[in-house]
């Protein structure tokens, strides 16, 4: 596959979000699949052509990839309506022992480990329309991941990834993660992430859940992080969501629960936003297309704000 090749496939990774399903039923789901189906050809090429990059591939092991398109809109009456695309992708290498791979899109979805719940309720909405330069900085970010589950250290799995984000932005990103299975109802999981970069400096964050699963289908779960980033200045934020999951057949999904969150300021915790949310996730129209719809009832004592709605909605197609 040529490089020219690449440019005319992106065009095709786009067409993959913009089937309409009130177009005739039969054309449409014809030229929906047989669209999907040409991505993940392309998808396919392109990671066995990189692959080859790092030695002779193997027909009988060849390199797969996933990628996932994004597209979040936000509106409160506060800040209005905006919109961003993000993608994240994921090429493995199997030339390297299957423990290296290719990983490119806004890495910023890699710092939450459920993404059932919208994890960016403590951020603003910064923009009332589509912010093109900021969406082109935050998905260009490609890095080569380096991943090993170490065993003699209880299972402790690793990701250090070295890369470079915003075009000039070299960045050194390590990420480790432990799960415990207590009882065989109750679990929890413990990640910590740091990343450096030459430009965007220190960026360090932890999460916790713990989830009692009470049957195979509902579970209560308490999400828990600390962000700290350190640019020109100093920033600290908390929040925790509590909330009930419910999985339906089709992967729908339903949670909704309670979010406090704030930031610390010497080493104080402050309680700046709380409320109320849920959402919602379901496959639409297709089974690699998502929608998912999320309510929010927050206040802001930051921002002098009493309770007030937010709106979010997620469109997602997976190759």
């Amino acid at each position: 596959m040529t490089k020219k090749s690449y440019y005319y496939a992106m065009p095709l990774l786009l067409l993959g979000l913009t089937g309409q399903s009130w177009a005739a039923e039969n054309n449409d789901e014809n030229w929906a699949d047989s669209s999907h189906k040409t991505v993940r050809q392309y998808l396919k090429e392109w990671s066995n052509d990189i692959d080859s990059w790092f030695g002779d591939t193997d027909p009988n092991n060849p390199s797969s990839a996933t990628l996932r398109l994004m597209l979040d809109n936000r509106w409160n009456r506060y800040d209005g309506y905006s919109i961003k695309p993000r993608v994240r992708g994921k090429i493995k290498l199997p030339t390297l022992k299957r423990r290296w791979s290719l990983v490119f899109g806004d890495e910023s979805i890699d710092n939450t480990m459920d993404d059932s719940v919208n994890p960016e309720r403590k951020d603003p909405l910064q923009t009332k329309k589509l912010d093109r330069k900021s969406s082109r900085n935050d998905n260009a970010s490609v890095a080569l991941r380096f991943s090993k589950e170490l065993k003699n250290w209880g299972g402790i799995d690793t990701d250090l990834d070295l890369g470079i984000r915003h075009g000039a932005d070299i960045f050194l990103r390590a990420k480790v993660g432990k799960d415990w299975n207590w009882t065989e109802t109750l679990s929890s999981r413990l990640e910590q992430i740091y990343r450096y970069g030459i430009n965007s400096k220190h960026f360090l964050r932890s999460n916790f859940d713990v989830k009692h699963h009470e049957s195979a289908q509902i579970s209560n779960i308490s999400s828990l992080f600390l962000e700290y980033t350190h640019d020109n200045d100093e920033e600290t934020y908390w929040g925790n969501s509590i909330y009930r999951q419910h999985r339906f057949s089709g992967n729908r999904e339903l949670n909704y629960g309670i979010f406090t969150g704030g930031p610390i300021i010497h080493k104080k915790a402050d309680l700046t936003v709380y409320g109320p949310f849920i959402s919602w996730r379901q496959p639409i129209y297709k089974q690699w297309v998502f929608l998912k719809p999320e309510a929010q009832y927050y206040n802001d004592r930051k921002a002098e704000r009493t309770h007030f709605v937010n709106l979010f909605l997620r469109l997602e197609a997976v190759f």
